[in-house]
């Protein structure tokens, strides 16, 4: 690990981090690290080593050009910067990279160092898998959270899912283990459009990470963004008879597994998150 050269003096820091690969479907995950470090001022900290941690034949190196003169080699990595947003009450450390191809344990241990060191107390990990999801209906968002009673606390839906996992589910257990509150966000992206980018599932991500930092984060463009992806999405169904139909089985499925009370409650909830963000309440 690059060390910092000295540690600032942070405060309250919550810690958000993101991975590109097999834990990021349609980018969607990767992209809420990216929207942030766009939003707030950031400054980079410090980057892992990448010899350490990658098959450079399986995530490559990239030759960057600027005006057309060869600027170098940029390695595959992971960064770690921090910003104090607007308003808030502490610090966010934002953690983004490619997800290792060895050595997951000593990547793990030292993503841990890193946060003890800058007094990280709480973690949001983002994932995004594909999934029976409509396009049509709010992406859905899932959380694994540790220790249990705080998805109550925030409101979160649990997941139940069992089966294999990437960086992300390893970190989850790695510091929820050191006694770091740890919550696993994971945005269901519907699997026949799972090419990126994925606006409308970046912004069900960033929504929920408003909600636990609790604090108003300027959303830009994205939510236009995510309504031309739909669009562009209803676009292509309409082309093919055998798309268009199943979608409206997985609409069909998705209406019937949610009750017009939870609904409706759902909509409640929404509309006083909006109103309590934007100012309103």
């Amino acid at each position: 690990m690059r060390e910092l050269d000295s540690v600032p003096e942070l405060v309250e820091p919550v810690m958000v981090a993101a991975f590109e690969g097999w834990n990021d479907a349609g980018e969607a995950a990767s992209s809420v690290i990216e929207h942030l470090a766009t939003v707030w001022d950031t400054d980079e900290l410090l980057a892992l080593e990448p010899d350490d941690y990658y098959d450079f034949q399986v995530s490559r190196p990239r030759v960057e050009m600027v005006d057309g003169e060869n600027r170098g080699i940029t390695w595959p990595t992971t960064r770690v910067s921090v910003a104090r947003p607007p308003g808030a009450r502490g610090d966010v450390v934002l953690v983004r990279g490619t997800e290792p191809n060895m050595r997951w344990r000593g990547f793990c241990a030292d993503l841990l160092a890193v946060a003890r060191e800058l007094g990280v107390r709480r973690v949001i990990l983002l994932g995004a898998l594909l999934a029976d999801s409509p396009h049509t209906r709010p992406v859905p968002v899932a959380s694994v959270v540790s220790p249990p009673e705080l998805r109550r606390t925030l409101g979160l839906e649990p997941t139940n899912y069992e089966g294999p996992t990437g960086i992300v589910g390893v970190l989850q257990d790695v510091f929820g283990a050191a006694g770091l509150e740890t919550i696993s966000l994971w945005a269901a992206v519907p699997h026949y459009v799972a090419q990126p980018p994925c606006p409308k599932g970046t912004l069900s991500l960033l929504r929920r990470v408003e909600d636990i930092l609790d604090l108003t984060i300027p959303f830009g463009d994205l939510p236009e963004e995510a309504r031309a992806w739909e669009r562009g999405v209803d676009e292509l169904a309409s082309e093919d008879s055998d798309i268009a139909s199943y979608v409206r089985s997985l609409e069909e499925a998705k209406d019937a597994t949610e009750l017009p009370e939870a609904s409706g409650e759902a909509i409640a909830r929404e509309f006083e998150r909006y109103l309590k963000r934007r100012g309103h309440g």
